[in-house]
C-alpha cells in the first residue's frame, strides 16, 4: 500500500515560570480521529487560509527567506505558514495569542471582542486574519523557537509533518480549552508531565515524550530557548513494527530501524 502523504501541521510548546518551568499540555478530545484523549501541545494542521500572499508583512522578525532557511524548505512562502499556523492554533486551541498591538506591546484580551473573533476562527479559520487586519496587530514570530520536527510513520492512515516551536506565555493571558477539539489543559513542569505518564495519569505520544525531554533540557525559559534555538533539528520518522498481536515504535538509530 502507498503511503498516506503528511499534511503539514504546526504545534506550538506555550511555557511559563511558577516556581519552576512549566509547560502547557492540553487534552485532546476523545472521539478525535488523531491522538484522541492524548495529551499534546497546541497544534493542528495548517491550512491554504494560513499564508496569504502578505502574511509575512504582518509578522515581526521573521522573512520568508529565513523561514525557509530554519526550516530547510525550498518553498519560502510556505514556511511561513508554519509560523502562522502554530500562533493560530495556539489561539482557537487554549485561547492565548502571541501578537503586538499597535504600541508594540503585547495584545490584551480582555472583553468580548477576542472571545467573538476566537469563536469566528472555529466557524472559519479565515477569521484569523480579519482579526488580525482589523486590530492591525503584528504577530509575534519573533518570540517563536523552532526545535524539533515529526512526521507520522508510514504505516499510519492519517498522517503529520509537523514542526514544533516554543514560546513563553504572554503576560496577562491564560490557556482555556475550546471544549471542541481540545477538553482539557495542565501546566506541568517537563519532569512532571513524564512522571504522570508513568503512572498512568496522563498519554503521551511518542514526539511528546521525547520534546518534553527537550523542554528539561535548561531551568529556565531564557536559556531554554536559547539552547532550543541553536540545535540542528532532524526530521524524526519513526517506523512501526508488527509482532503478531503486538507493536512496537521504533525511532531512528533504534536497532532494526530501517
Amino acid at each position: 500500500m502507498t503511503p498516506v502523504i503528511p499534511a503539514p501541521a504546526a504545534t506550538l510548546a506555550l511555557l511559563r515560570t511558577r516556581g519552576a518551568l512549566e509547560v502547557l499540555l492540553t487534552q485532546r478530545h476523545h472521539a478525535s480521529r488523531f491522538a484522541g484523549g492524548d495529551y499534546v501541545f497546541p497544534g493542528g494542521k495548517i491550512e491554504a487560509d494560513d499564508n496569504p500572499a502578505d502574511a509575512v508583512a504582518w509578522c515581526r522578525g521573521l522573512t520568508a527567506l529565513s523561514a525557509a532557511a530554519r526550516l530547510g524548505l525550498d518553498d519560502a512562502r510556505a514556511a511561513v505558514g508554519y509560523w502562522v499556523g502554530a500562533l493560530r492554533e495556539s489561539f482557537e486551541e487554549v485561547g492565548v495569542l502571541l501578537a503586538y498591538d499597535a504600541g508594540g506591546g503585547f495584545v490584551e484580551l480582555r472583553g468580548e471582542r477576542f472571545a467573538a473573533y476566537r469563536r469566528a476562527c472555529h466557524a472559519d479559520n479565515r477569521a484569523f486574519w480579519d482579526m488580525i487586519r482589523a486590530e492591525r496587530l503584528t504577530l509575534a514570530t519573533d518570540r517563536l523557537v523552532y526545535f524539533a520536527h515529526w512526521i507520522t510513520p508510514e504505516e499510519n492512515p492519517i498522517r503529520f509533518d509537523t514542526r514544533f516551536f516554543a514560546a513563553e506565555l504572554p503576560p496577562g493571558q491564560e490557556a482555556v480549552a475550546d471544549d471542541k477539539e481540545i477538553i482539557g489543559v495542565r501546566w506541568l513542569t517537563p519532569p512532571e508531565a513524564l512522571a504522570a505518564r508513568r503512572r498512568g495519569e496522563i498519554s503521551l505520544r511518542s514526539p511528546t515524550i521525547k520534546n518534553l525531554e527537550l523542554l528539561a533540557l535548561a531551568p529556565t525559559i531564557p536559556e531554554l530557548l536559547a539552547r532550543l534555538g541553536a540545535r540542528e533539528v532532524p526530521a524524526i520518522r519513526p517506523r512501526v513494527i508488527k509482532e503478531g498481536e503486538t507493536q512496537r515504535v521504533l525511532l531512528p538509530g533504534d536497532p532494526g530501524y530501517f
